[in-house]
């Protein structure tokens, strides 16, 4: 149960395409369906129409879910003297989309498709007679010029003196006299409206934020998936391949370990450090390596002695995972930085201990990000940039076995490849605490490290929200 106190880690600026597709994601594996939103949007639509007192309306549809929102809307309106619905009767509609639409099929509305935009000519007295016309055709995410028969559908509706009302965001090019926005601002200027989505789809990480990462081109090449560079070792040995082989379940292609400890793994290049520990003498070999790296992950068993090298890493790494021994004072920050403490190294790095009440804790976490993400791992995860903070619940008890958190460090090495450092930590500690989870399903309390590795990629690369 989410207390009050978590209110104020809801953010309220405007929320971009990606972003909102999680929350509506995480709001789905809540148990709040596709359709129940849609049904909470649309109605919102047709009170905003109804405001006006029109007798015709006229309501724009795509086919993706901003076009179910619009269909709601004039299932609602039914009673109005005219109420038109045009579609584009060409490609898929979205599931929700089909489902409003079939429910159109039995209410007192006029139902056009359209195919191309020569068909539009036939509707002309559709755009003459409207009082008002709703612009349900491009949601968030819709960018560029629309294509036809939608441009058509959108300069019909300019040369309209009808007012517009735009659903969620303006379909690019229309011009809008109200924008209605549901859950967040999409655009400045839009009113907001409240659709019933549950707190906790915002301010914990679910599978809907699993649609951030991006998925792989078929033309994709080695290399396309990143390459990490995993520096530990020393004292302890396994630690630094244990991060490692999370970077590879992850998705990077290319993962290096350079350390003075030697395990055979096939998959991974190892870069021979001389010794028994890592020491500055190593740095001129070591930042070689960081030059080639998309991103570096560092600390993993290096043991106390070793920090002049870990800050010689962070002043030229672009971007890196700090963990385990890496965390102490002097505080390596490299130019986009990941920290992941747990609560000894949190109170090491920044001298003083996280409270243990999730609120407060949230607060910590964020006062201390300032050169960097930092993922507090715990019973409940916290991840804050500063600005944004977000919590995280997936795990079990019996992830208390060692490596569990190098195997975090790994995987958001992966995942920091290709996404921004808060969403890369957030992603990362969902994940591997799903799969902790699925592997103690299997092991209870006797699970290791490694058992949690196949269930990382499975995880990330076959877990989707659900529709």
């Amino acid at each position: 149960m989410t207390g009050k106190g978590m209110r104020e880690f809801l953010e309220t600026d405007v929320i971009d395409a990606g972003r909102m597709r999680a929350v509506e994601g995480n709001a789905i594996a809540l148990g709040l369906p596709s359709l129940v939103m849609m049904e909470s949007a649309g109605r919102a639509v047709a009170a905003a129409v109804e405001s006006f007192s029109p007798s015709h309306v006229l309501v724009l549809c795509g086919r993706g879910n901003n076009g179910g929102d619009g269909m709601v809307a004039a299932r609602y309106l039914q009673h109005l003297d005219a109420v038109d619905v045009i579609y584009p009767d060409c490609g898929s509609m979205t599931a929700p989309t089909a489902s409003e639409l079939s429910l159109l099929r039995h209410c007192s509305v006029g139902l056009h498709p359209i195919r191309c935009a020569a068909e539009i000519d036939g509707l002309s007295h559709l755009f003459e007679m409207a009082e008002i016309i709703v612009d349900a055709m491009l949601g968030t995410g819709a960018s560029g010029v629309p294509r036809e028969p939608l441009a058509t559908l959108v300069a019909r509706a300019n040369a309209s003196s009808a007012p517009v009302i735009a659903v969620d965001i303006p379909t690019p090019g229309i011009r809008a006299n109200r924008i209605l926005s549901f859950h967040r601002l999409k655009t400045h200027g839009a009113d907001l409206v409240d659709i019933g989505i549950p707190l906790e789809a915002e301010v914990y990480i679910g599978p809907g934020d699993l649609t951030l990462i991006p998925v792989r081109e078929r033309e994709a090449h080695k290399g396309a998936g990143g390459e990490v560079l995993v520096i530990g070792g020393g004292p302890y040995q396994g630690a630094p391949y244990i991060a490692a082989l999370g970077a590879l379940r992850a998705g990077a292609d290319i993962v290096r370990v350079a350390s003075p400890a030697y395990i055979p793994f096939p998959d991974l290049i190892y870069e021979r450090l001389d010794g028994e520990m890592i020491t500055p003498d190593h740095l001129e070999t070591i930042l070689r390596l960081v030059d080639r790296a998309d991103v570096v992950v560092c600390g993993m068993g290096l043991g106390e002695a070793s920090h002049e090298v870990v800050l010689g890493v962070a002043e030229g790494a672009g971007r890196a995972v700090f963990d385990a021994d890496a965390l102490r004072r002097p505080l390596p920050a490299a130019k986009e930085t990941i920290y992941t403490p747990h609560t000894g190294e949190f109170a090491r790095m920044t001298g003083t201990e996280p409270p243990t009440e999730v609120v407060a804790r949230g607060r910590s976490v964020k006062a201390a990000a300032s050169t960097g993400t930092i993922l507090l791992k715990g019973p409940v995860d916290v991840i804050s940039d500063g600005t944004r903070v977000r919590f995280n619940r997936t795990g079990t008890p019996a992830m208390t076995v060692g490596g569990t958190g190098d195997l975090l460090a790994g995987v958001a090495g992966a995942l920091f490849c290709h996404l921004q450092a808060f969403e890369a930590a957030c992603i990362a500690a969902y994940v591997n605490g799903r799969a902790g989870m699925r592997a103690a399903e299997e092991r209870g309390n006797g699970i290791l490290a490694t058992d949690i590795l196949d269930f990382i990629s499975q995880e990330i690369f076959l877990s989707r929200s659900p529709e």
